[in-house]
């Protein structure tokens, strides 16, 4: 059972701003019935273009219904552009807090909000996306919607994604393309630093440590990954780097192989060119 703020259970109790708006100024609709849930946003505009009303109609469990409830209320009074300011963090603030695996019900709230004043401003919805952008087909999650989470919320896993998107939540079957748009993410975020570079000044312990762990996250995860592995960093010895192989690594025939070519040679190169031994313990 999911543990919700008195906030949040009076907004779905108690939603406000329930309904349909007359001739609404704009209008965002979001997700689909088919996926699991759905949200339309109506706002109408003052004569000096505040927003006067706003109403929703949404399908969804009870945090989708707390977080168009607060949404609705936030956007009172507000000009367009300081509405389109509004996050999903700031529904969540609103409501006091949401169980992680429930942030993406604010997501949603505030994607309809931006589909809403495109409307207006350009008398259009956002065009669908095309099959081939899909990424996550049980809950119609694009690629565009994927980065942009991981972007402005600082992703780093596959479980963080799908809280805040619903991606791969359901079959799983995306997982490896939404570990490919993390690692994308990562790689961009943190542009390579050769060891060559880093070996011009002295590096703390503390330095090495946190320079092998990014190595490990950026470099070399996502590969073993890949084939059902993984990999976690056990202790460093001054140049000795124990590591413990998991999953399909765990006492693989090839293991020894993996930690010489791939593990080893990775930080070499990322960390202290022929400096570092990789152990398994």
């Amino acid at each position: 059972m999911w543990d919700y703020t008195e906030n949040v259970m009076d907004h779905f109790r108690n939603p406000r701003n329930v309904g349909k708006l007359e001739n609404p100024d704009g209008v965002g609709e979001v997700g689909s019935l088919a996926c699991g849930d759905s949200l339309k946003l109506m706002f109408k505009l003052d004569d000096e273009g505040r927003i006067a009303d706003a109403k929703f109609q949404t399908f969804g469990c009870g945090s989708a219904i707390a977080s168009s409830s607060a949404l609705t209320e936030i956007i009172k009074g507000m000009t367009l552009e300081e509405a389109a300011s509004v996050t999903n963090q700031d529904i969540v603030d609103y409501l006091g807090e949401l169980p992680e695996e429930k942030l993406h019900c604010s997501v949603m709230g505030s994607e309809a909000l931006e589909a809403a004043i495109t409307n207006y401003r350009t008398g259009a919805q956002p065009d669908a996306a095309t099959e081939e952008l899909i990424i996550c087909k049980c809950f119609g999650v694009t690629e565009e919607q994927i980065e942009r989470a991981i972007g402005e919320h600082n992703l780093t896993t596959v479980a963080e994604v799908t809280n805040y998107t619903k991606a791969g939540g359901a079959c799983g079957g995306c997982h490896p393309d939404i570990e490919k748009l993390l690692l994308k993410h990562a790689e961009q975020k943190a542009p390579s630093t050769t060891a060559e570079q880093i070996s011009k000044k002295r590096l703390t312990n503390i330095e090495k440590i946190k320079l092998i762990q990014d190595t490990i996250e950026r470099e070399i995860r996502p590969e073993l990954r890949k084939d059902g592995g993984d990999i976690e960093l056990v202790d460093v010895n001054g140049n000795e780097v124990l590591v413990s192989m998991r999953g399909n690594c765990a006492g693989c025939q090839v293991a020894e192989f993996t930690l010489s070519k791939v593990v080893e040679q990775k930080l070499r190169e990322f960390v202290a060119p022929e400096l570092i031994v990789v152990e398994e313990k």
